[in-house]
């Protein structure tokens, strides 16, 4: 098991390298790879969109005939996730980027158009500029003024971030003139005096005076808050209470209706009639409610 972790391997003195036979591979032979889509791009076949980053089994070759300073150009093969069809696209060292060849198309990416645009115009001033000596003259001294005027406007921004930096509120505040302090003051009276006018025009009483301004200190009067109109109803006179005095009589009659009235004896009464004084032998005693209630009854007949 030692010898499996050794670094040097035994070769005999008589070894010789080139007798080794070499597997023979074809210049267009195709390899496997998994790789994730360089861009978006929009299949020709179905039109579903593959975003950048989706990962796919590929094929990758090298394209013949296409070469980048020595650096060869490489081609990839995948299929659409919804309908199968064959994509193909290849690097681009030139650009750095890669380049959508068949069965999709590239989508539009902003960026990428603004540097395309701007490598081609700076290849034409390139080319204007070797034909024509004078304009690239003019080129170099537009290059070199606005180089200047970019150098002027760092130096303002440095010079006025080290001046606000040193400067504090307290310092700002004393810069002021008496003139600005003027200025600040009249436009603040102008403008409590248009403030004053429009209360006097919106508020008024019912009589058509203007109310006046109470002060924060002074409070009220409330006699003064009171108007004339208010003050000049008269208030009715009031008089105490008159009490009357209930008849003593009310009282009894009131016990009365609660006592059940006693009918008098037959023989008193047939006395009473006959005008004889007798009196029965045997008279029934009279209770004193019975004396109460005949007596209202004999003083509300009397009446």
């Amino acid at each position: 098991m030692s010898e499996r972790k050794v670094i040097n391997k035994y070769y005999p003195p008589n070894f010789d390298p080139a007798a080794i036979p070499r597997r023979k591979m074809p210049k267009d032979a195709q390899y496997k790879v998994r790789l994730m889509t360089p861009f978006s791009m929009r299949c020709e076949t179905c039109g579903e969109y593959v975003y950048k980053g989706k990962k796919f089994n590929a094929r990758k070759e090298v394209v013949e005939g296409e070469m980048y300073h020595a650096i060869r150009i490489f081609r990839f093969y995948i299929r659409c996730p919804r309908c199968s069809a064959e994509i193909t696209f290849k690097t681009d060292p030139k650009n750095t980027d890669y380049v959508a060849e068949h069965g999709a198309v590239r989508n539009f990416e902003p960026w990428r158009e603004e540097r395309i645009t701007g490598e081609e115009e700076k290849k034409a001033k390139e080319e204007e500029e070797e034909n024509n000596p004078m304009k690239a003259l003019e080129n170099r001294t537009e290059d070199s003024k606005r180089e200047m005027e970019i150098l002027d406007a760092l130096d303002e921004i440095r010079t006025r971030n080290a001046r606000n930096e040193r400067v504090d509120a307290d310092d700002i505040l004393d810069k002021l003139t008496e003139e600005d302090k003027t200025v600040v003051w009249s436009q603040l009276s102008r403008e409590e005096e248009e403030d004053e006018e429009l209360a006097r025009s919106i508020f008024h009483t019912t009589d058509g005076e203007s109310v006046k301004r109470l002060m924060e200190d002074d409070e009220p009067d409330p006699i003064e808050l009171i108007s004339s109109s208010a003050a000049a109803v008269s208030l009715p006179a009031f008089s105490a209470p008159v009490q009357t005095m209930k008849r003593k009589d009310n009282a009894f009659s009131s016990l009365g209706v609660l006592v059940k009235k006693k009918k008098p004896d037959d023989q008193v009464v047939a006395s009473r009639n006959a005008g004889t004084s007798d009196c029965p032998a045997k008279a029934k005693p009279v209770s004193a409610l019975a004396a109460l209630g005949s007596y209202d009854s004999d003083s509300d007949g009397s009446e």
